[in-house]
């Protein structure tokens, strides 16, 4: 159930329950409130008002006659329904809201640092010393490493490519080749890996490449959040974590952060291979010539 069709849920309940008292004015601004319900949860009771067509006090004696002192206890009914409901926050702009909405009153800046280290501090107790040594040794044991995400995960997918490379081992970012796509997986072997990154929902490529990797028997790994953790088949190792919850930021932190402790394990694993060729490849850009822009 989307998250707008919660709040409405919940309007329609107090209207049901008080629609003995309803005013033509109440009518036109339930009207407003139901057609937008994130947009409500933003705006002071002026601003609905106006959008109705009803004289700016009307939200005030709506709000009243609904069982709240006012509207600002009114509109953080609508809020809180915004953030709790339970919807699947699939519409962008619903997500940006109920972000917004957490933020009113702590400052925006506080919120997100809140939001990050509250979603970091639940991966200690979710993902172990274990699951990140299964995804390092399958890398260490790879001849070739295939990375693919879309959508918000491709920044992270090209990260982790271009950190594999540096550290000595061949990695392709299939996201920036998607036209040599065809070619990347026509040789892949069960020498490889495919890894997987997946959030919010794993897109119809993600499930195609991986029946591709299952077919020529190549590892598959994936780190995924829980919404997108359903991959068929089941890949060889899997890491699924939440990047926060309803409202919160859900960036790129809590995935970055394991991807970045899984370089560093194969690091530690390798025989000296990552720290070598990263050795090498600072002396390399130090000395190539070429333009410091484009390095």
């Amino acid at each position: 159930m989307g998250i707008q069709k919660e709040v409405s849920q919940a309007l329609g309940d107090l209207i049901h329950r008080h629609s003995d008292k309803l005013t033509p004015a109440d009518t036109r601004l339930l009207d407003v409130l139901m057609q937008d319900p994130v947009r409500a949860a933003m705006e002071n009771g002026t601003a609905v008002s106006s959008r109705a067509g009803v004289h700016p006090a009307s939200a005030v004696r709506l709000a009243r006659r609904l069982g709240f002192a006012g509207y600002p206890e009114f509109r953080s009914f609508i809020q809180a329904n915004l953030i709790e409901g339970g919807g699947d926050f699939e519409n962008p702009a619903a997500r940006m809201a109920a972000r917004l909405v957490r933020a009113d009153g702590n400052g925006l800046m506080a919120s997100l640092l809140d939001s990050e280290i509250s979603a970091l501090q639940q991966v200690r107790n979710i993902v172990h010393d274990a699951d990140i040594r299964a995804f390092s040794e399958s890398l260490r044991d790879s001849r070739r490493v295939l990375v693919l995400g879309r959508g918000h995960a491709a920044s992270l997918s090209a990260l982790i490519a271009l950190r594999l490379n540096r550290s000595g081992y061949v990695a392709v970012d299939l996201g920036s080749h998607m036209h040599q796509m065809a070619e990347a997986l026509a040789a892949l072997s069960k020498d490889d890996v495919v890894w997987l990154l997946a959030f919010r929902k794993a897109s119809p490529l993600i499930h195609e490449v991986r029946a591709i990797a299952a077919n020529r028997g190549a590892t598959t790994l994936a780190l995924t959040d829980p919404r997108a953790a359903r991959i068929d088949p089941l890949p060889d190792h899997q890491i699924s974590v939440s990047r926060g919850r309803a409202g919160e930021s859900q960036s790129l932190v809590v995935p970055m952060t394991i991807a970045n402790a899984v370089i560093l394990d194969l690091a530690a694993i390798d025989g000296g291979r990552s720290l070598r060729a990263l050795g090498a490849f600072k002396t390399f850009r130090a000395t190539c010539g070429l333009t410091k822009t484009l390095l």
